[in-house]
C-alpha cells in the first residue's frame, strides 16, 4: 500500500496511527519551542537571586514541555484548517499520521505533567503562570481568537510572550517590572512578525477562512499597522538597557537592530499592492526572527557573563 493510500485509510479509521517518533516531535513545534526555551532561560538568568542547578534544569525542562504541549493542542484543534494551507498541510494530524484523539491525549498529558513538575520541584507561582500560558494559547487563542477576529495575533501574542516571565518567576516567585518588559518585547514583536507573513500567505489564510488582518482590513491597513507596531516595539526593545538590567553592548545592538527593523517595516509600508513577490514583507518576516533571537541571545549572554565572571554590563 502506498503512503498516500495508507494515510487515507488511517483518516477513515480513527484511532489507528502511522506515527513515528519524529511525528510526535513535530507536534511539539520544535522551532517554536527553541525560541520559547531561549526567552525563558533569559528571564531565568536575568532574575535576581539564585536557584539550585538541578531545579534550574527542571524549570527549563518544564517550560519546554509546556510549550510543546501547547503546540500539540494547537495542531489537534487546527487539523481541519491545517490541511487547507500549503504551509501546514503536511503536519502529522492533517495527513493522518497521528490520529486526532492521540494528539489531544499527548498534548493534555504533557500539559499536566509540565505544570505539576514545575510546581512540585520549583514553585507553584511559576507553575500557575505556565498553566495559564498553555490555556491562553490552546483555548483563548487557538479555539477562540484565531478564527473569530483579525486581532487574533495581537491578543494571542501574549501566549508567546509569557515564557521569560515564567522563567523569572521560577527564580523569584513573583513578577517584576523587568519581567514585564521582557513580556512586552515579544508581545509587540508578534503582530509585525505574523502580519508580514500573512501578506505573502494571504491566499492560504483566505482558503482556511482565518480572518487575518490583510484578509479583513486589506493590505494598506496591514502595512500601516506593521509600521505602527514596529515604531512602538523598537524603543521597548531598548528598555532593558535604559532600565539598567542590560549593558551597553545590548544597548547599542538593540538600537541598531531596531533601526533596521523600522527600515524594513518602512519598506513594507511603502510596498505596492501590485508587488507579487512581496519581497519587502518576506525580508521583514525573516529579519524579525533574527531581531528577536538577537535581543534575547544578547541579554542571556550578558547575564551569564555577569553571574559567572562578575562583569556586569560588559
Amino acid at each position: 500500500m502506498s503512503l498516500i493510500a495508507a494515510e487515507t485509510a488511517v483518516q477513515a479509521r480513527p484511532g489507528i496511527s502511522l506515527a513515528e517518533p519524529g511525528d510526535y516531535l513535530q507536534l511539539l513545534k520544535p522551532r517554536v519551542m527553541s525560541l520559547v526555551v531561549l526567552t525563558a532561560v533569559t528571564g531565568f538568568m536575568l532574575a535576581p537571586g539564585s536557584i539550585h542547578p538541578t531545579l534550574a534544569v527542571i524549570a527549563i525542562l518544564s517550560i519546554a514541555i509546556g510549550a510543546g504541549a501547547s503546540g500539540a493542542l494547537n495542531m489537534w484543534y487546527d487539523a481541519d484548517i491545517d490541511r487547507l494551507m500549503a504551509r501546514t498541510a503536511k503536519r502529522p494530524v492533517p495527513t493522518g499520521r497521528i490520529a486526532p484523539e492521540n494528539a489531544l491525549a499527548f498534548g493534555l498529558s504533557l500539559s499536566v505533567f509540565s505544570v505539576l513538575l514545575l510546581g512540585l520541584a520549583v514553585n507553584w507561582a511559576a507553575a500557575a503562570l505556565l498553566a495559564f500560558t498553555i490555556f491562553f494559547y490552546a483555548v483563548i487563542y487557538t479555539m477562540g481568537l484565531k478564527r473569530s477576529t483579525p486581532q487574533n495575533i495581537v491578543i494571542g501574542g501574549a501566549a508567546g510572550a509569557f515564557p521569560p516571565m515564567v522563567g523569572w518567576v521560577s527564580v523569584t516567585g513573583s513578577i517584576s517590572l523587568e519581567s514585564v518588559v521582557l513580556f512586552l518585547i515579544i508581545f509587540l514583536w508578534t503582530p509585525p512578525h505574523f502580519w508580514a507573513l500573512s501578506l505573502f500567505k494571504l491566499e492560504d489564510y483566505a482558503k482556511a477562512g482565518i480572518p487575518m488582518l490583510p484578509n479583513v482590513k486589506g493590505k494598506p491597513a496591514t502595512r500601516f499597522q506593521i509600521l505602527a507596531y514596529s515604531l512602538v516595539l523598537v524603543p521597548v526593545g531598548v528598555l532593558p538597557y535604559a532600565m539598567g538590567f542590560a549593558g551597553p553592548v545590548y544597548g547599542v545592538a538593540s538600537a541598531l537592530l531596531g533601526a533596521n527593523f523600522i527600515r524594513r517595516a518602512w519598506g513594507v509600508y511603502r510596498m505596492s499592492d501590485e508587488d507579487s513577490s512581496m519581497a519587502p514583507a518576506r525580508k521583514l518576516f525573516a529579519f524579525s526572527i533574527l531581531y528577536l533571537f538577537s535581543l534575547f541571545a544578547l541579554l542571556l549572554t550578558e547575564a551569564v557573563v555577569e553571574k559567572a565572571f562578575g562583569l556586569a554590563g560588559f
